[in-house]
């Protein structure tokens, strides 16, 4: 009978909202960023907070940002020795073959992969980013490579990416979500910094090749905002687009923007978000590490109850100037069995954001320690599950605890 008993209420879940956790601004519902941009997207990248998502999930037309994977899939094989900076790439007749942004290469080139990457970046060469498409492809051809980065994207959780190609060209079926290109930009950001600073150079001229277009295309690169990346897109279809990332202080902000009608619609509208990012949300303390925020029930314990404190602190950025309607909901076993030692994860805390439906979701480890009772202990918890069956309590099946806070 004690191993049932024990086991029904190993299953039983206690969910309390935590309303000492709420905190509390101007009222009102807070109101999101209009953007002038078809699709957006807008994260902080010390927190991992998505700060705006609009049509951020439809796959569309990426153009030359896509190029950003032919990058990120060179930053690999130099991280794994298949390239290195100074390796030199032949130049087929289908990449000398592109038009629109190029280094103007040809068949008797063979630059390095240091000077392709600086191509692709700054001035956003087709050519380039076919050279390096099909050095890493298995088969050589610029379509291998498309299957191979698609697989790629989908073991990095872009989920809305099919490639077909290494630039950007236009092609039925090449498509991205603004998502999936600000996961990977951050990830170019967090795992390669010693090869992200080839996206702040704002000029390069291949060989004196073409003077007029050795300028970097990325608009905010010059404005004074901290804006150090990354790649501009444009195409009939996909419109005017930017991946872009900037640093004030000690935060990062990284954003996607597609579908803007001109260059210079593209450029306001990067200022204006990165503006926004930085102004208009700070950084709060929800919950701080060892604070104990609740107490549990215990079963069998020689104390009655056990507190409960995050296993970590928490930090969110919030609305500045409205209301962030933070609330939290603690999670555990109820009651909780003893013995219990100090320290022990005994349940989470699921802190949600609802303005812009950001959680987060923290351990709760034990305050103390609870022995497991004795005899009298036992004969006591014993006595009371009896006279529930008894008197009609449900000790059949599982139960949770609630409370809503308002």
């Amino acid at each position: 009978m004690k191993a049932d008993t024990i086991g029904y209420l190993n299953r039983a879940v206690a969910i309390l909202v935590v309303a000492a956790l709420a905190v509390t601004g101007l009222s009102g519902a807070a109101r999101a960023f209009e953007t002038q941009a078809g699709s957006a997207w807008v994260i902080d990248h010390n927190t991992g907070q998505v700060l705006l998502s609009h049509n951020a999930e439809v796959p569309l037309p990426p153009a030359s940002m896509s190029k950003i994977m032919t990058l990120l899939m060179t930053f690999e094989a130099l991280d794994d020795g298949r390239l290195s900076l100074d390796t030199r790439l032949p130049v087929s007749e289908h990449a000398m073959s592109f038009g629109g942004s190029t280094m103007f290469l040809d068949t008797t080139d063979r630059p390095t992969v240091e000077e392709l990457i600086r191509g692709v970046v700054v001035v956003s060469g087709n050519d380039a980013s076919v050279v390096l498409g099909e050095a890493l492809s298995p088969d050589g051809t610029e379509a291998g490579f498309g299957r191979i980065a698609t697989e790629r994207a989908r073991q990095l959780g872009m989920e809305q990416t099919t490639l077909v190609n290494a630039s950007g060209w236009p092609a039925e079926g090449h498509v991205m979500s603004m998502r999936d290109l600000g996961l990977l930009a951050e990830r170019i950001i967090t795992e390669y910094p010693e090869y992200y600073t080839y996206f702040a150079e704002t000029e390069f001229d291949y060989e004196n090749r073409a003077p007029a277009n050795r300028f970097n295309r990325n608009p905010i690169l010059g404005m004074g905002i901290g804006a150090d990346g990354l790649k501009t897109g444009h195409t009939q279809e996909a419109g005017y687009g930017l991946v872009g990332s900037a640093v004030q202080g000690d935060r990062r902000v990284t954003f996607v923007i597609s579908g803007l009608t001109s260059a210079e619609a593209r450029a306001r509208e990067s200022e204006r978000i990165i503006n926004w990012a930085f102004r208009q949300f700070v950084m709060e303390e929800i919950a701080r590490e060892g604070t104990e925020i609740a107490r549990a029930p215990v079963f069998m314990g020689m104390e009655q109850t056990v507190g409960l404190a995050p296993a970590e602190s928490v930090e969110m950025l919030v609305p500045a100037l409205l209301d962030p309607e933070i609330t939290a909901d603690i999670t555990y076993v109820s009651p909780l069995p003893a013995p219990i030692t100090a320290g022990d994860v005994v349940g989470e805390l699921v802190i949600h954001q609802g303005v812009r439906d950001v959680t987060r979701t923290v351990p709760l480890v034990a305050t103390g320690d609870v022995e497991r009772g004795g005899l009298a202990v036992r004969l006591r918890t014993a006595t009371g599950l009896l006279m529930e069956r008894v008197t009609g309590g449900d000790a059949t099946g599982p139960t949770a605890e609630s409370a809503t806070d308002g």
